[in-house]
This record gives C-alpha cells, structure tokens and sequence, in this order.
C-alpha cells in the first residue's frame, strides 16, 4: 500500500504578489504513509499544504489524487477528496460540545440525532484510540482535548488523507506521544498523514519519508531510517551546520535576582502568578519551561516592570554598587536609571520590542536617545551598531535603513536579540528568542547566550523546545498555571520529567526555589 500514490503535487507554484511562495514544487505522498515537510520558516510549508486543503489556489501546475487530476477550489472540495487539515490555531466554538462542533457544517438528512453522532464519536474514538468525552464542552478541555476535537472532525467527515500544522507546539511531552501512537495506528489503517514541523528528532521518530523545502522551491525527499539531523539541516539551509550547544559550567555564581512571594492578577482579578520565588544567578542559564499561557510571559514583564505585581518582591544584587534594589513597582526607565540592565526579549516582536515603521538604525536608538543632550540625534553609534548586527547575526535586509515591518519575522527577531544583548545586560530576559528563526539562526543565538552566560550575565531563557532547555540550560523553572511546580537540573533531568510537572497543579508549591 505504500507504493501508491495518494496525492501528487506537480509543479505547483504560488506567489503573493511579488513574493513567491512556492515554484515548480514536486511531491508525493503514499497511502499509509507518514510524511513530515521539513524547512526554515518562510520555506512554503503552509503555503503549500494550504493549496491541498483547499484555502490557496495554486497559479500553476497540477494536483493529482489516486493518479487522476482534481481541481480543489475550496476545503469543501478537498473533504469531497477525503483530504483534511488540522491548522496549529484550532477553529472551534468553545460553548459547543466535542460532539456539536464535529459536525457543525454538515448537512444531514432529516432532524439532527445527537445522540448518534455521539456515538460516532465514540466509534472513531475507540478505533484510532482517542480518549474525549463528546459531551464535553470545548471551554472545559485542554490543548491536546481540542486537538482530538479537530482531528475526530476531519476523520468523521471521510478524510483519508490528514494533514497537522505543527501539531505539537503546544503539547507536553506525554502528549506529544498518545498523539504518535494515535498517528501510527491511523497510518496501520491506511490513511495518509502529512505533517508540517521544525522538529528534528520528532521528524526522526515519527515519520516514513521527509520532504525538504528551502526558500519556497522543492529540495527533495528521503526516507527517514536512511537519514539524520546534519543532513536534513543541510538540506533545509543548504549549508552544514552545526547542531552542537557548547554548554559550558557556571562560574563565579552568585545572586543576581532574588523573586520572593510574586504574585499579579489581571484586569478581570484572575491570579496569573502564584507565590512565584526563585534565584537567578550569575553566570548561568536559567530556563523556564511550562504550557503556552502558563505565566511566563507575565513573570518576565513582571521582572522588567512592565506587568503590576499585587504582592511579593524582586530583589536585584547590584554587582557594581554592592547595593541590594527592590524593582516591584518600578517603570521600567526607573529600572534602568538605577543601573538595572534588564533586556527584555518579548513574544511580541512588534508590538512591544520595534517600531515597525522605523528604519533598523532608528530602532537601536530606542534604548538611548534619553541620553542626547541637544535637539540633534547622535546616529553614528546607532549606525555602526545596526551594522555589526546585520553582519554578525546574517540578517537579510537591503540596507540599515529599511523600516523593520519590511522584513520577514526572523530578521526581525535577530535584529531584537542583536540590539538588548549589545546593552551589554547584567540580568538578561529572552521570551522565546528563536521563534520564528531557521536552524542556523537559532544556533547563533544559542551560542550568544552561552557568551554572556560566561561573561557574567545572569540568563533567564523562555523556550517551546524543551530538548534545547535541556541542552542550553543549567537549571530549569517550571510553571503551571502561574506556580512553579518544580525547578530541575537540566543536566540530569529528562523531557518526561518536565512534561509531568508541566501539567501537574502547584497551589501550595510556590516555595523559594534555588
């Protein structure tokens, strides 16, 4: 069954105005097969699974299913096709139950029997090994109970072909597996699975064949048990690259920043932090680990004063003054003028770190132009600076004076890390520093915490990838439902251990963790 094309793509090109997509893309995939599609983010990926899906329309080339050419205007077409998408933002009315948004959309004959379609539910459930109540309403379930929703969804209408957008970026490791073993039964069962991913060793252990996109065009496919990490990075970036993290023993530790008792509520009066306390010291990474929304976006904008703390302290060990400074309650410029060097790496890359309609070199002048002392801006050194960035950490751009919003997510991202790290930080924050960066990017920066790690600086590293926490971080913080529910030496601990304490409830484990 393997050897029999389910989907053919041929030549399938897609631009978007002047910015092409896709060109001239060639792929197959099997019936009972698993295929991951692997590249840089801007590859085409999406783009590409999104004109099988029906959402695109390609401007060229063919799509062919069981060898016969189709035309897919529309999702509707592809489900007539039995091709099904499961999009990494789900699209579900969260009042519904399991059961009401899998056949919302659907016309059947005759009066709606929920009862039945409950039962299909079920039926399907049981088969692939699903575990959801139908009755349950969306608001109640976690990520991965939404997930099941969506997947059942594509499945109930007649899919045979499923095709998952970064289907465990928001998952633990635990769930992460139930969704493999899930997968693998659905590929024992016949059904094609396309998977769109960045993640290496979950490529490695999941899927049959890896097809590699690179700037838009089709780099080639193999087979999975005849491949590795170095050469499928090489095909994504066409250059080798290593895939090592240099982590190196902290030295000279001390303490940095002192969290005692943090506590902060929301505008509706919801705690998003529970008694968090911990110790940062310098001279190492410490990384914080948790499920999407879980607090840790909050604790760092806490820290660097940009969040309101309703109770506790953060305590900051001047190592210039000697002095001990309590930052709760402080702006963020009052941070800064007590010779606090906070650099704040935000998710927000746009909205909270550059101004998008400023050129590159305007953006580094962001952190100091309180300092000029007449009515002319000094651009020298903000000029000079943006330059070394630009060279050292490879961002393409025309020149240093291109407004930020033209460049693509990752350019913008490097261009922020360049910028806080140059601040030459003694306490430095990054809330996901790689997202939205390729493989060799993401290294680069890796290799640039590890510099200020040795240099002094105390790190704290927000990641998704728990395998880079543990192979970056000398410490690990996790956090669930705003409380740490434990902190792990990275070098001893393992993704299980993590997962478990991802999910596990802290309402009384909110003790000082050193």
């Amino acid at each position: 069954m393997a050897d029999v094309a389910a989907i053919e793509l041929k030549n399938i090109s897609k631009s978007f105005g002047k910015k092409i997509a896709n060109k001239n893309v060639n792929l197959t995939v099997n019936r009972g097969e698993i295929l991951s599609i692997l590249g840089e983010n801007g590859s085409g990926k999406t783009t590409l699974m999104n004109m099988i899906a029906g959402i695109y329309f390609p401007d060229e080339g063919q799509i062919l299913i069981d060898g016969k050419e189709v035309v897919i205007h529309s999702p509707k077409d592809a489900f007539r096709y039995g091709i099904g998408m499961i999009h990494q933002h789900f699209k579900l009315v969260d009042v519904f139950s399991a059961t009401e948004n899998i056949v919302l959309g659907l016309k059947e004959k005759g009066r709606f029997n929920h009862k039945a379609a409950a039962e299909r539910v079920r039926e399907i459930s049981s088969k692939y090994g699903f575990e959801i109540d139908p009755m349950k309403k969306i608001h109640e379930m976690s990520v991965s109970e939404k997930q099941t929703v969506e997947i059942i969804k594509v499945l109930y209408r007649g899919a045979d072909v499923l095709i998952l957008d970064e289907p465990t970026a928001v998952l633990t490791p635990q769930e992460t597996q139930k969704l493999f073993d899930v997968l693998r039964k659905m590929k024992d069962d016949g059904k094609s699975i396309i998977i769109i991913t960045h993640k290496l060793h979950e490529v490695l252990s999941l899927s049959d064949k890896v097809a590699v996109l690179r700037k838009g065009e089709y780099v080639g496919t193999v087979e999975t048990a005849k491949t590795d990490e170095s050469e499928l990075t090489e095909m994504m970036v066409g250059k080798k690259i290593s895939l090592n993290i240099d982590r190196s023993e902290p030295k000279n530790c001390e303490e940095r920043l002192v969290v005692k008792g943090l506590n902060c509520v929301d505008r509706e009066g919801v705690k998003i932090l529970n008694n968090v306390s911990f110790v940062a010291h310098s001279g190492e990474i410490l990384g914080i680990a948790g499920i999407a929304g879980s607090g840790q976006r909050e604790l760092l904008e806490a820290i660097a004063g940009l969040q309101k703390v309703n109770e506790g302290e953060i305590l900051y060990n001047n190592p210039k003054t000697g002095s001990c400074d309590n930052l709760r309650d402080k702006t963020p410029v009052q941070i800064r003028d007590l010779g606090v060097r906070l650099s704040f790496v935000p998710e927000d890359r746009l909205g909270m770190g550059l101004v998008g309609n400023m050129d590159i070199i305007d953006n580094m002048m962001l952190r100091s132009y309180r300092k000029g002392k007449s009515v002319f801006l000094e651009r020298k050194a903000p000029k000079d600076l943006a330059e070394k960035i630009i060279k050292d950490l490879e961002v393409v751009t025309p020149d240093a004076k291109t407004p930020v919003r033209r460049l693509s997510g990752g350019n913008i991202q490097k261009i922020l890390v360049g910028r806080e790290i140059a601040a030459a930080p003694t306490v430095f924050m990054a809330a996901y520093p790689v997202r939205g960066l390729d493989i060799g990017a993401s290294y680069l920066i890796y290799n640039l915490l590890n510099k200020q790690k040795e240099s002094g600086v105390a790190v704290i590293f927000v990641g998704e990838d728990l395998d880079v926490l543990i192979e970056l971080c000398d410490r690990i913080i996790v956090i669930g439902s705003g409380s740490i529910t434990g902190v792990v030496d990275a070098r001893t601990t393992t993704k299980e251990e993590i997962g478990l304490l991802m999910t596990k409830t802290a309402e009384s484990q909110g003790g000082e963790q050193n």
